[in-house]
């Protein structure tokens, strides 16, 4: 039996669509063995000519097969099966810039809306425009989604241009490559403004307000904008650091950690001294997770909700509507200020 011949039994089967009875012939032939992987799919000029089918229809229905993650297309050679897991729905490409573990909420909470019938391949890049646009260009096409928080740069906003819009949803930073295309993406500047003109009063107790990021950090520029702005607006006296060590902590300081190297280390030397957070010395954090609630006795942080995030990504590529969102982000006063 060949693959056409499954094909023609849901011919029978007046209430489907010809599209359907290509789509769910090729998937019954792959579970009944009579399709295996690396084999390849009879031509588009072979299926038209043996169905009677339009090219059009059949392209429809290999492309489908493609966005399932069953079927990939090699250029001049036709299609082949890559993969024989029909229960499938799709498979998603997920390429993120770490596994911290404000990531790793976002992927827990993108994981666990999405269900069983995906399968999701995560790729990091690091803030690495090189690493980000062989990751993307490996990927392209042997995924029937991505999901992508990008590096803001006109290299990354043409990379993702070329990648289809109802197969494309930008999370995390702001990078839009045109009108069409979906974005849940966070707002950096004004929020961390706003959420330091909340803590004024607090941040005036102290002696020096300390920004910590690192020589390649990927902290968006907006942020440390937004830093020196509130400084020089309501006469705070501050400065960025690049590199933390124990000389720099002292009493009636109050230190901005940009990323958790800085807070752990921050943290640790705190515990032997024995400073008090919140009165001896003041700790500020970018980006929440739910140890920043527990390690110190708790850790303020300006952050947007990650697991929300990750909720609302799966919600898009399970319903396939253009969504273009920006989400809010929070002060969590948890009295380390």
């Amino acid at each position: 039996m060949t693959v056409v011949d499954v094909i023609n039994k849901y011919q029978e089967k007046y209430d489907l669509t010809k599209h359907e009875h290509l789509v769910l012939g090729i998937i019954e032939s792959i579970d009944d063995g009579v399709l295996e992987r690396q084999d390849q799919l009879p031509s588009i000029n072979e299926m038209v000519a043996e169905l009677g089918y339009a090219r059009k229809t059949i392209v429809g229905a290999y492309e489908e097969l493609k966005s399932r993650g069953l079927v990939e297309s090699k250029k001049a050679k036709g299609y082949f099966i890559v993969s024989k897991e029909t229960k499938m729905v799709r498979r998603i490409a997920l390429l993120l810039y770490s596994l911290q573990r404000f990531q790793k909420e976002f992927y827990d909470a993108f994981r666990g809306e999405l269900g069983e019938r995906f399968q999701i391949d995560v790729f990091f890049h690091h803030n690495n425009l090189s690493v980000f646009e062989n990751t993307l260009m490996n990927i392209k096409g042997k995924y029937g989604f991505y999901v992508v928080a990008p590096i803001p740069h006109p290299i990354a906003k043409s990379l993702l241009g070329s990648f289809s819009p109802d197969k494309l949803l930008v999370v995390d930073r702001f990078v839009q490559p045109g009108k069409k295309y979906s974005y849940i993406s966070q707002e950096f500047g004004n929020s961390t403004y706003n959420k330091l003109l909340k803590l004024l009063p607090k941040i005036r107790k102290y002696k020096l307000f300390v920004l910590f990021v690192d020589e390649d950090s990927d902290l968006p520029k907006s942020v440390i904008d937004a830093f020196e702005k509130f400084l020089s607006d309501h006469n705070v006296k501050g400065v960025i650091e690049k590199k933390y060590d124990l000389s720099i902590l002292k009493k009636d300081h109050l230190y901005f950690a940009s990323n958790d190297s800085f807070l752990w280390d921050i943290l640790k030397d705190c515990t032997d001294k024995k400073y008090v957070l919140g009165k001896d010395v003041g700790i500020l954090s970018h980006d929440d997770h739910i140890i920043k609630k527990f390690i110190s006795g708790g850790i303020t942080t300006i952050s947007t909700d990650f697991s929300e995030m990750g909720i609302q990504a799966a919600l898009h590529v399970k319903g396939g509507e253009i969504t273009q969102k920006i989400t809010p982000s929070y002060l969590i006063d948890r009295g380390s200020v």
